[in-house]
């Protein structure tokens, strides 16, 4: 077992290394230049299409709901624990390439609304679509559509419920001394709640925690930032001269070059936004629409709300606080910044907002899970699917996890080729369709 856990940890390791990012990001900055920066120009525009209602049209659940589906899978500890990571081991200088990640990333996650729609299908559980079907229908390589549902639904059980149902366990037995198994099986009451109703129920549930959780969270990151106002300008310098510079060892900081502020910054920005690993396109498919781009419009502001905000807050926290110069460890480094400010409220802030952002990703990634299923083994395997992921969820809530995350990010790493690939293949598709809407 020993070996086999090695051999994981350094595919994992090799799969998300330079060459993984430089195409993600690279897939992104073409999109960018083929759209002309669509992203920067018609973002208020998207942001009104969130609430707009395409009436008697194919879909199973609004605009909003598909978008609230995709956040609640993204939106996640990333924005907490992967923003501190990030700061920790690639110092404050990762932050602004987090930023540039999230701003190529709306393009990417355009791109993958846009052929999601185009290419999805009806089903006997509602819409079904997403990468794997715009890979055998669009780009014709059915092979590559199958390998992307297997690595979906594996990726599923780990990233998607077993460390999130950990996260949080781990978070209130150490804040409130709740034993894992309790959270284990309340978790696995409250999503099988929400989860066996099917992709309405979720879009219900999601369309009132998100913003929920969301709101809340950024507002008492204000209110810390509101406190610390002074702290902000110097805040910002360091963000953006550390980008360019390396940041000295101070405290007990050791310091980080710009390499490791470049490498940190656009890893976890990925991990955070998942743009070009072809999650969230299989929420888009859902979506009510008559018009491929209304839809991919409103998917490319997740990716602005996940990193330009949520982990901004973060971000902004952390540095406008002293904990990250004293080698706090990434674990505790949110926590700790918020409590320096607000006290023991700010840990306990910090903790539920954890538990939220987590459990709001096993709904999310529940459904992604439940149409790779589908599309692997057809109708019939989604009520078995449901029961397995309901009860995996107190296994995540009470076991040692580091493998479970390494063959996690191994298979969120394989879900992005065959993804980007179908994203360079149908590129003129999306852009024919993007130019058609704007000219109408």
């Amino acid at each position: 077992m020993q070996t086999i856990e090695a051999l994981v940890a350094t595919l994992s390791g090799w799969v998300w290394g330079p060459p993984m990012l430089i195409l993600l990001v690279g897939t992104g900055l073409y999109l960018t230049v083929l759209l002309k920066g669509m992203q920067f120009r018609v973002l208020p525009h998207a942001f009104k299409l969130i609430f707009h209602k395409d009436h008697g049209h194919a879909g199973d659940i609004s605009h909003f709901a598909a978008l609230m589906t995709a956040l609640a899978a993204t939106v996640g500890i990333g924005n907490i624990v992967g923003v501190a990571t990030a700061i920790t081991l690639g110092g404050p200088g990762a932050v602004f390439w987090m930023w540039m990640t999230g701003l190529v990333g709306m393009a990417t996650k355009y791109a993958e609304a846009v052929l999601a729609v185009k290419y999805r299908e009806h089903g006997e559980h509602g819409m079904r679509g997403g990468p794997m079907y715009y890979l055998a229908k669009g780009a014709n390589l059915p092979s590559l559509a199958w390998l992307f549902a297997l690595f979906t639904a594996l990726a599923t059980f780990g990233i998607g419920n077993m460390t999130q149902a950990n996260a949080v366990a781990g978070n209130f037995q150490a804040t409130f001394h709740i034993e894992p198994w309790v959270t284990g099986v309340t978790l696995m009451l409250l999503t099988g709640l929400v989860l066996l109703g099917g992709i309405k129920s979720i879009g219900r549930f999601t369309s009132v925690l998100v913003p929920f959780m969301i709101v809340g969270y950024v507002g008492a990151a204000l209110l810390v930032l509101f406190l610390n106002a002074s702290e902000i300008p110097h805040a910002f310098a360091l963000i953006f001269n550390h980008a360019f510079s390396p940041a000295a060892a101070s405290g007990g900081f050791a310091g980080a070059a710009v390499a490791a502020a470049i490498r940190f910054g656009v890893a976890r920005g990925v991990f955070s936004n998942e743009s070009g690993l072809g999650s969230a396109p299989i929420a888009a498919a859902a979506a009510r629409t008559n018009d491929p781009v209304k839809q991919a419009l409103v998917s490319m502001t997740q990716t602005f709300i996940d990193t330009l905000v949520v982990c901004s807050m973060t971000a902004l926290v952390i540095l406008t606080a002293t904990p990250w110069l004293h080698g706090v460890s990434a674990a505790q480094l949110t926590s700790l910044s918020f409590a320096e400010t607000l006290g023991p409220s700010g840990e306990i802030i910090v903790t539920v907002a954890t538990g939220l952002f987590a459990y709001s990703t096993l709904i999310g990634w529940s459904y992604y899970g439940e149409k790779a299923v589908e599309y692997l083994f057809g109708p019939r395997s989604i009520r078995i699917y449901r029961v397995v992921f309901v009860a995996v969820v107190v296994v995540g809530a009470m076991m040692k996890l580091e493998f479970v995350w390494n063959f996690s990010d191994l298979m969120n790493g394989m879900m992005a080729v065959p993804n980007l690939i179908a994203l360079l293949m149908l590129s003129k598709v999306v852009k024919q369709e993007t130019d058609r809407y704007f000219k109408q």
